[in-house]
């Protein structure tokens, strides 16, 4: 049977990300297991619960938790103050205390903003994260980063806040939307290029990638640990992003700019992400960081995950520019931005002018492309 147990110990929190399929319905023994009882709070998005919440519901109750479910709308315009208001509303109704748990049921929106709530209420009080997108799975779940956005940009209120488990069951995939599958292989090529050339390599020998239907078990398993591995020994160095960590943000300057212009309605994240590294790479040829070839490599490989490879046309690049400024990586006025040196290795630079940016990301607009398919 395939299972995986990757630890990730920090010196305040000591946790484990468990990757196993058809194992939902085991989780509540592992919680108990681990300390925690009392009072849940499922924190999950209507259709998921409808999927997945009964099987949750059921295996914590069946090991002493009484549960109780708030469900939140799930998509980047609503991860807002308001919405974790509503997690605090029901936590308040549920009577949690401080070693009640709150458990994220769904995407990585749904644990961003459960996992603020649960840092913030009384405190700060157990979470842990139940992953049902690929997205949140390869890295959004792991690592203890949760918040919300403001209207002038993304994830700028927030907290770090570790769970004390990740639970991944691939299986629950099957139910997720081809474009959020695909949208998510962005997050899994950047490990290739930040940290995993092997990775990289493996998935280009991969003969298809796009469709969850098209992977087999044992290679989606295997891409899943090695993404949890990556994050893992990252979060390990470099707890709360004071320099390595922020390596996992490659193609992240340029998404982020683009989700926020556009009001989080035409990309889905990792959607922007792709473009974001296309970007990347594009400065980075231009600086003479890396080759053209390898660029073509990561463009090859992006495009075969049904990915975005170009700005839009239409883009406003000045008012692209002008939000970089927002990003939380600016230092002293300057853009940092992760630019890559090879396959598997990317460093830290503030050397980008605006005016290189804009110069070389107009190469970079096409033709608008078609909003993809939701299946």
């Amino acid at each position: 049977m395939l299972s995986a147990v990757i630890p990730v110990r920090l010196p305040q929190a000591q946790y484990d990300i468990v990757i196993e399929p058809d194992s939902l319905a085991q989780i509540g023994e592992p919680l108990r297991e681990r300390g925690l009882k009392g009072k849940a709070l499922i924190v999950s998005h209507p259709v998921i619960f409808k999927h997945y919440g009964a099987i949750l519901s059921q295996s914590l109750q069946q090991a002493g938790f009484t549960v109780d479910v708030c469900l939140v709308p799930a998509g980047e315009r609503y991860k807002t103050l308001k919405s974790v208001q509503k997690i605090y509303d029901a936590a308040l109704a549920a009577g949690l205390e401080r070693q009640s748990t709150i458990l994220a049921l769904g995407g990585g929106v749904i644990g961003d903003m459960a996992g603020f709530a649960a840092a913030t209420w009384l405190r700060g009080i157990p979470f842990v994260q139940v992953p049902t997108t690929l997205l949140a799975m390869v890295d959004a779940a792991i690592g203890g980063k949760t918040g919300v956005n403001h209207p002038q940009g993304k994830n700028l209120i927030g907290a770090f806040h570790q769970p004390r488990l990740v639970w991944i069951d691939p299986t629950v995939l099957q139910t997720l939307p081809g474009r959020e599958f695909r949208s998510a292989l962005a997050e899994v090529v950047k490990y290739g290029v930040i940290q995993d050339p092997d990775l990289f390599q493996y998935l280009e020998q991969l003969p298809r990638l796009e469709h969850y239907g098209d992977w087999q078990g044992a290679d989606l398993f295997h891409v899943l640990v090695r993404c949890a591995e990556c994050k893992a020994w990252v979060v390990q160095q470099d707890e709360r992003e004071a320099g390595l960590r922020a390596i996992l943000n490659y193609g992240h300057t340029l998404a982020h700019a683009l989700e926020s212009l556009t009001n989080y309605r035409h990309y889905l994240h990792g959607e922007a992400v792709a473009v974001g590294m296309v970007g990347a790479g594009a400065l980075a040829v231009a600086l003479g960081w890396w080759t053209a070839a390898e660029q073509q490599r990561q463009v090859n490989l992006l495009a075969r995950c049904g990915l975005p490879t170009k700005i839009p046309a239409e883009m406003d690049l000045p008012a692209v520019i002008r939000l970089l400024h927002h990003d939380k990586k600016v230092q002293n006025g300057h853009v940092r931005f992760i630019l890559p040196k090879a396959i598997g290795q990317v460093a830290i630079t503030d050397e980008v002018t605006d005016a290189l940016a804009l110069q070389v990301w107009s190469q970079w607009q096409g033709d608008p492309e078609p909003a993809p398919a939701l299946h």
